[in-house]
C-alpha cells in the first residue's frame, strides 16, 4: 500500500478534501506535515469516511523565517520542543494517527544538541506510548536543509538505541538517504528492526518516483522481500504542479500494493 503525503500532494484542496482525493486516486493511506490549522474532528471525519489511516504527522518546525526546521535538538529551547511534542501527540491521538515525526532541527554543537534531542525524545516516548502513538526521527539531507542535526541513518540508529524505547523508530526516507549515503537496500536491511516508516521520491529532483537515479520498482520489491509490509509514503513534488498528472507510477506499482 502507498500513502499520499498531503504536505506535497493534492495541495490544491483543504486537508479533508485531500484525504478524499488520495483515496479516489488509489492511495491506501495518507500522511501530512502540519495539520494543526484544521480541526482534528474534521480530519478524523474524513479518515473515517474514506477508511484511510493517517500514517504520520510532524511536530511544528518552529520559526521557519528565522531558520528553524525543527526544535527537538536545540539546546535552550526545550520548553518549545516539548510543547510541540505534546501538541503533535495530542492531535495524533485524536485523529488516530500512527506516528509523530519529531523534527530535530539544525545544530552546530553536535554533542550538546544530541543530548537535548535524546532527552526530548524520552519525554515524547513517555507521553506518546500510553496513547498508542509512535515517534519517528528522520535523517534529512544537508543539501536541502543545511546543518540539519540528523543526516545519517547510523546516527539515527544510535539515537534510537540510546533512548531505549519501543515507541521510537526511524523514518527511512529514500530520497534523503540516497543523497547523503546511497546503498539503500543494504542500509534498510541493516536497520530493518528500527524502521517505522518508509518514504520515496525521485532523486535528485524530488519529483514522482518513476525517474531519476533510484529504480523504485526494484527497490520497493526489495523492501518487501526484506519484510517491509507497512505503507510506503509518496512524499514528492509533482512535476507539473498537479498531482493527478503524474500518478502513472502508482498504477505501475499496483503489484506492490497491499
Amino acid at each position: 500500500m502507498f500513502s499520499a503525503n498531503l504536505g506535497m500532494l493534492f495541495t490544491d484542496r483543504d486537508l479533508p478534501g485531500a484525504i478524499r482525493a488520495a483515496r479516489n486516486h488509489g492511495f491506501g493511506a495518507v500522511e501530512c506535515h502540519w495539520p494543526y490549522g484544521v480541526a482534528a474532528e474534521a480530519v478524523r471525519a474524513a479518515l473515517d469516511e474514506t477508511g484511510m489511516e493517517m500514517v504520520s504527522i510532524n511536530t511544528v518546525p518552529g520559526e521557519r523565517a528565522g531558520g528553524d526546521f525543527g526544535l527537538a535538538a536545540l539546546p535552550g529551547r526545550e520548553l518549545e520542543a516539548r510543547a510541540a511534542i505534546r501538541q503533535a501527540v495530542d492531535y495524533a491521538a485524536r485523529i488516530g494517527a500512527r506516528h509523530v515525526h519529531v523534527m530535530a532541527g539544525r545544530s552546530t554543537d553536535h554533542e550538546a544538541a544530541e543530548a537535548v534531542f535524546r532527552e526530548n525524545l524520552r519525554y515524547g516516548c513517555d507521553l506518546a506510548g500510553p496513547q498508542g502513538v509512535g515517534l519517528l526521527i528522520e535523517p534529512i539531507n544537508r543539501r536541502d536543509v543545511a546543518g540539519y542535526h540528523l543526516a545519517h541513518i547510523e546516527q539515527a540508529a544510535a539515537t534510537v538505541a540510546a533512548v531505549g524505547s519501543d515507541c521510537l523508530r526511524i523514518m527511512f526516507d529514500c530520497y534523503h538517504l540516497q543523497i547523503m549515503q546511497g546503498d539503500l537496500i543494504r542500509r534498510f536491511e541493516a536497520h530493518r528492526e528500527m524502521v517505522g516508516h518508509v518514504q520515496i521520491a525521485g532523486v535528485p529532483d524530488r519529483h514522482e518516483p518513476d525517474g531519476g537515479e533510484v529504480h523504485y520498482a526494484n527497490l520497493v520489491k526489495a523492501l518487501r522481500r526484506l519484510g517491509w509490509d507497512g505503507p510506503i509514503g509518496a512524499e514528492y513534488r509533482p512535476r507539473s504542479g498537479r498531482t493527478e498528472d503524474g500518478l502513472g507510477w502508482l498504477a505501475a506499482f499496483q503489484g506492490e500494493r497491499a
